[in-house]
C-alpha cells in the first residue's frame, strides 16, 4: 500500500461532508467524480484509484488495477453482486447497513401502527364523510404492548427496530442465520440496535420461520435479496399467519411472493399488510394490490431521511480510519452470501 491513497467518489456529496473525510488523514486524497456509468470517469483516475466510494458505477478489472476497496453507498448490493471486480482476490467490498437503520426502524414501527390501529379503514370513513357505527367492534386496535412482533432477518435494521419495540412492551422473536452467535459485529451507530442480541426474546433459524410466524401478531421482513431469500415468505409461511395478524415488508421486491400475498389478503387468510417494496417497481396501475382495503402501500421510501448521506459519511469515514489502521472494515460484503 503506497503513502498516498487515491480515493475516488462518483456521488455529489455535500462539500461539508467531503471536507470531514478529507481531515481524517493527509495520506487520502481525494477525487469527487460525479458518475453515472464507468465511462465517465477518465482512465487515469481509474488507474490510480485504489479506494472507491460508489452507488453502482463499478469499473471492469483492467480498467482500475489498483482498486483493493470498494465502499457502496447502500445497504442492498444484489444489484452489483456478480460485477466481475468483485471476484479479485485482493479487493473487498463493504455496504452501508447500519446508515439507514434508523429511519427504516421508524417506518416498520410507523406501519404497525397505522395497520393495527386500523388507519387505512378509518381514512376510507373520512374521505366519504361518514362517521362509522359499531365503532369498537370496527377500530378496536392491535396495539404494540402487549403483542409479539416477528422479525424475519435480524440484521441492523430489525436490531434498531427491536430496540424501539422493546419501548412499545412489545415481545421480540427474529430469525437468524446463526442463532448460536446472537451479537452483532457489524456497524451500529452509537445508542441504537441490539449490538449484544439482548432485546430480542428467542431467535429462530430461517428454517423455523413458520414456528415463529405462528406465535407473532406482526411479521416484518427485513432480509436482503439473495437466491436464499427469493420468495422466502410464500403460501406456506402466509398459511402459518394468525388471521389477526399483519406483515410488513421492506425488505426487497421478491422475497415475499406476491400472488401468494394476495391471496392471503382476498381470503382474509391475514389481517392486513403494508408494503414498501414490489417485484415490480413502479407497482403497475392495473395491480390489485391498489384496490385492497387492508393494505398499504408506499413507492420504496423506507429508507429515505434527509440525514441519510450525514449517516453514511459517518460510516465511511469510520471504514476510512480502519483502512488506514490495518484493520478488518465493518460491513464486509460476503459473495457466497449474496450480501
Amino acid at each position: 500500500m503506497s503513502d498516498t491513497i487515491e480515493v475516488l467518489m462518483t456521488l455529489p456529496l455535500d462539500e461539508k461532508l467531503i471536507a470531514g473525510l478529507r481531515n481524517l488523514s493527509p495520506r487520502l486524497n481525494f477525487t469527487i467524480q460525479p458518475a453515472r456509468k464507468p465511462e465517465d470517469i477518465p482512465d487515469e483516475v481509474w488507474e490510480r484509484t485504489e479506494v472507491l466510494y460508489t452507488n453502482r458505477v463499478i469499473p471492469a478489472p483492467e480498467q482500475a488495477p489498483r482498486l483493493r476497496w470498494i465502499q457502496f453507498h447502500w445497504a442492498g448490493v444484489n444489484h452489483v453482486i456478480n460485477a466481475p471486480i468483485l471476484k479479485k482476490p485482493d479487493l473487498v467490498a463493504t455496504n452501508l447497513s447500519g446508515a439507514s437503520a434508523s429511519q427504516m426502524a421508524e417506518f416498520a414501527v410507523m406501519m404497525m401502527l397505522a395497520l393495527g390501529h386500523h388507519l387505512p379503514e378509518l381514512g376510507a370513513y373520512q374521505r366519504r364523510g361518514e362517521w362509522p357505527t359499531e365503532r369498537w367492534e370496527r377500530f378496536a386496535p392491535q396495539e404494540l404492548r402487549g403483542s409479539t412482533v416477528g422479525i424475519i432477518g435480524y440484521g441492523s435494521i430489525g436490531r434498531q427496530t427491536a430496540r424501539l419495540l422493546h419501548a412499545f412492551g412489545a415481545r421480540v422473536l427474529a430469525t437468524k442465520k446463526d442463532v448460536m452467535h446472537p451479537e452483532d459485529a457489524g456497524y451500529h451507530p452509537p445508542e441504537q440496535g441490539d449490538p449484544g442480541g439482548d432485546l430480542v426474546h428467542r431467535l429462530y433459524p430461517v428454517q423455523a420461520r413458520c414456528s415463529m410466524i405462528k406465535e407473532c401478531d406482526f411479521v416484518l421482513v427485513a432480509v436482503p435479496l439473495t437466491p436464499d431469500t427469493q420468495g422466502l415468505i410464500g403460501a406456506r409461511e402466509l398459511e402459518a399467519f394468525k388471521p389477526t395478524a399483519y406483515l410488513v415488508d421492506f425488505s426487497r421486491g421478491g422475497v415475499v411472493d406476491h400472488t401468494a400475498l394476495i391471496a392471503a389478503l382476498r381470503e382474509r387468510k391475514i389481517a392486513g399488510a403494508a408494503l414498501d417494496v414490489f417485484p415490480e417497481e413502479p407497482l403497475p396501475a392495473d395491480n390489485p394490490l391498489w384496490k385492497l382495503p387492508n393494505v398499504i402501500l408506499t413507492p420504496h421510501i423506507g429508507g429515505f431521511s434527509l440525514h441519510y448521506d450525514e449517516r453514511a459519511v459517518a460510516l465511511f469515514a469510520e471504514n476510512l480510519n480502519r483502512y488506514l489502521e490495518g484493520l478488518p472494515l465493518f460491513n464486509l460484503v460476503d459473495l457466497t452470501k449474496g450480501y
